[in-house]
C-alpha cells in the first residue's frame, strides 16, 4: 500500500505565485504529519490526493494507479475528515452515520454492523441515541471519524482535527488516530505541532508550495541539535530580541524572563544551551532557513 506523489506542481487562474511546485513524497502506512504557514500549500496537496482537484503537472499514484486518469481507484479507499466538518444537528448517531453510508455507496447490511463497530471504536455507543446538536466538541470530532471509516479506507485524511478541542480532548484523538494509523496511511494536516509530536511517523513541511522537509522526528529534532539556547532578559528587551532572534517558547522564573532562542550560534552573553530542542523549534528552524531569514 503507498501513495506516489510524483512531482506535482499546481498553479490556479491569475494567481502568479504556484500552489505546489515540483513536490515529490511517497506514503506507506503511518501517520504523516503536514507542517507549514497558511498558504504554504497543504490543502492544495489535500485537495489534489483526494481527487477533488487536478494538478498542473505531475502525477500520484496510489498503488501504482494514476489517480488523476483513474480517481475512483482512490475515492472507494478514501477517509476525510475537513476542518469545517459539520453535523446535522437534529440527527442521532445512527441516523446521520446511515445517511452518510448512504451517501458513500456502502450497503445497508453492511452499513449497520460497520456503525455499531464504528460507535463503540470511537467510544460513542452509549450516545448513539443522542442528537448531535448536544454532542460536545470532541464528541462531534469522534462522530467525523467514524463516518470517514464507514468505507473501512486505506487512506485517511485529517485536517486540522485538534482545533476547538479541549487538552483531554486533544489526547484522546491523537490516540485514535495512532491507533487508525497501523494499517492505513494517515495524513494529519495541523498547524498544531504537539499533535504530530503525539502521532506522526514522519514529517513534512510545506512552506511556499515546496517541500521543505520529510523526515522522522528523531532526524528532525536532530536538526536543531545544538542549536537552542536559553537567554535571561528582562521584561522590556523581549519586543528587540524578538526582531533580532528566532524564538521558541518563553518562562517567567525569579530571576527574570527565560527565552529560548534557535540559533547557530551563541545569541548573547550569558546564553545557555538548552538540554533538549522541541519538535517546534526544529519546525521554526527549518521555515526560517527555507526562507532564508538567517539564524541568528
Amino acid at each position: 500500500m503507498s501513495l506516489n506523489v510524483q512531482n506535482v506542481c499546481k498553479q490556479y487562474g491569475g494567481n502568479n505565485t504556484p500552489a505546489l511546485t515540483d513536490f515529490s513524497i511517497i506514503l506507506e502506512p503511518g501517520v504523516l504529519g503536514l507542517l507549514g504557514p497558511n498558504g504554504a500549500g497543504k490543502s492544495t496537496l489535500m485537495r489534489i490526493i483526494s481527487t477533488i482537484t487536478k494538478p498542473s503537472q505531475g502525477t500520484v499514484l496510489w498503488n501504482g494507479v494514476d489517480i488523476c486518469k483513474k480517481p475512483d481507484v482512490i475515492r472507494k479507499e478514501l477517509g476525510y475528515l475537513p476542518q469545517d466538518f459539520g453535523v446535522y444537528p437534529n440527527l442521532d448517531a445512527d441516523e446521520f452515520l446511515r445517511y452518510m453510508a448512504t451517501l458513500k455507496g456502502v450497503n445497508r447490511k453492511a452499513a449497520e454492523e460497520r456503525i455499531d463497530d464504528l460507535l463503540a471504536f470511537v467510544n460513542l455507543s452509549e450516545v448513539r441515541k443522542r442528537p448531535l446538536g448536544e454532542y460536545s466538541g470532541g464528541m462531534k470530532q469522534r462522530i467525523g471519524v467514524a463516518q470517514a471509516l464507514l468505507n473501512d479506507p486505506r487512506i485517511l485524511i485529517v485536517d486540522e482535527p485538534t482545533v476547538g478541542l479541549d487538552p483531554e480532548g486533544q489526547v484522546r484523538f491523537r490516540h485514535l488516530l495512532a491507533e487508525l494509523a497501523r494499517d492505513r496511511v494517515v495524513i494529519l494536516s495541523t498547524h498544531i505541532v504537539s499533535d504530530v509530536e503525539a502521532t506522526a511517523s514522519n514529517i513534512a513541511i510545506i512552506n511556499k508550495g515546496l517541500l521543505v522537509s520529510h523526515s522522522s522526528p528523531e532526524k528532525l529534532l536532530g536538526m536543531v541539535e545544538d542549536k537552542v539556547w536559553d537567554l535571561l532578559i528582562s521584561n522590556a528587551d523581549l519586543p528587540e530580541v524578538r526582531q533580532v532572534h528566532l524564538l521558541g517558547g518563553a518562562v517567567h522564573r525569579e530571576d527574570g524572563l527565560h527565552v529560548r532562542v534557535v540559533a547557530d550560534e551563541k545569541p548573547g552573553h550569558g546564553a545557555q544551551q538548552a538540554l533538549t530542542p522541541t519538535l517546534e523549534e526544529a519546525y521554526l528552524y527549518c521555515i526560517a532557513s527555507h526562507r532564508g531569514a538567517g539564524i541568528r
